[in-house]
């Protein structure tokens, strides 16, 4: 395991977050501290408790998902895109450096950043909502593999992406929208059945789900079920890479 060619590219990365910290980090907090003051406050107010739980502080878990899922994709995304923009990606691919090390820091980077900005909403979270977490362990280690689970489907979209615009055809139109029909801004049990078994094939739903949990001790699907389709998606990502550097597909052309 090359550790100083994973060092230098991480920390490379990471200097990146440091110059562009208004679009990295502040407009993230900011756009998820306007859905507080409008869900939260405006609209919590009026709605009765979801699970014994408030609905101001009931959504926390789906809002940090919410950015979670997209800034994973993103971070991931332009990392690996950018040089393949200015050509550097074949300094990586001829260097001593294996597949697995350049994943692991670049991933490793992206989820970073990632879990960094789920902390700061969860502060900030605080300042609105009273927040409990019962299972702190849990709460990290979906905040983690769900970091870097999406991180790793970002880096594909990097690789696949062969112009800026597809970059953020995925996190706007895809991503976004199976987060909001995915419970983050109320229970599924509140559906009709039919849609409460439509919405389970949204996989989106099961990360909410475990992740909610982890704070409230409720949840719409087993968190079993949960850590199982998070780590076979992980799986299946992580395939999806090995596949694409054996192949180079999208790198060597």
């Amino acid at each position: 395991m090359n550790i100083y060619a994973i060092r230098a590219i991480y920390k490379f990365e990471m200097a990146r977050t440091a110059r562009t910290l208004m679009q990295s980090i502040l407009a993230p907090v900011l756009s998820t501290t306007l859905y507080f003051v409008v869900f939260g406050s405006a609209i919590g107010s009026r709605i009765d408790e979801v699970g014994g739980v408030s609905y101001g502080a009931f959504i926390v878990p789906g809002l940090v998902m919410l950015s979670l899922l997209t800034q994973s994709v993103t971070n991931a995304a332009f990392g690996i895109y950018f040089p393949k923009f200015t050509g550097t990606i074949f300094e990586h691919l001829s260097a001593p450096v294996s597949f697995l090390e350049i994943v692991i820091a670049y991933v490793g980077a992206a989820a970073t950043k990632s879990v960094i900005l789920g902390v700061i909403i969860l502060a900030t979270a605080t300042l609105f909502v009273p927040l409990r977490i019962e299972h702190p362990l849990w709460m990290v280690t979906f905040l983690v593999l769900t970091a870097v689970t999406f991180s790793m489907f970002g880096f594909i979209i990097g690789i696949w992406a062969d112009g800026f615009e597809k970059l953020q055809i995925v996190p706007l139109l895809i991503i976004t929208p199976l987060t909001f029909l995915g419970g983050s801004f109320y229970s599924i049990d509140m559906l009709p059945p039919f849609w409460q078994k439509v919405t389970l094939f949204n996989p989106v739903v099961y990360l909410i789900s475990g992740f909610r949990w982890s704070f409230y001790g409720i949840a719409d699907v087993s968190v079993t079920i949960s850590l199982i389709m998070t780590a076979l998606f992980l799986i299946v990502c992580l395939a999806a890479i090995w596949w694409i550097f054996k192949t180079g597909w999208r790198l060597k052309s």
